[in-house]
């Protein structure tokens, strides 16, 4: 029976451990957000890998705005939960999404 308990008791506790903070990589390449759509939780980081020669940004109306530069990478720990829609400002036909839940 001692057993059987020092079990159950070791499932709990590992049951109970938070969840790890992820990092998501979303690719920059021939202006194009990739995945263009990505789900997240909060406190995962977003890295976009820029491919490109140019510069590129994402940015959120009314909210934040990351700087990519050409060839580099840049990143953004999330803060919030809900959906947030993206776009590059230099080229605004460049669009993204995230969903990211509590």
């Amino acid at each position: 029976m001692p057993k059987r308990h020092l079990w159950i008791a070791l499932t709990l506790a590992v049951g109970t451990v938070p969840a790890r903070a992820e990092t998501i990589q979303v690719i920059i390449d021939r202006l194009v957000f990739s995945p263009a759509s990505v789900e997240a939780k909060v406190g995962d980081t977003i890295e976009w890998v820029n491919k490109d020669v140019f510069a590129h940004t994402a940015t959120v109306k009314g909210g934040w705005e990351v700087m990519i530069p050409p060839k580099k990478s840049a990143s953004l720990t999330l803060k919030a939960a809900g959906p947030v829609d993206y776009f590059c400002r230099f080229h605004p036909n460049m669009k993204g999404r995230l969903v990211v839940t509590p």
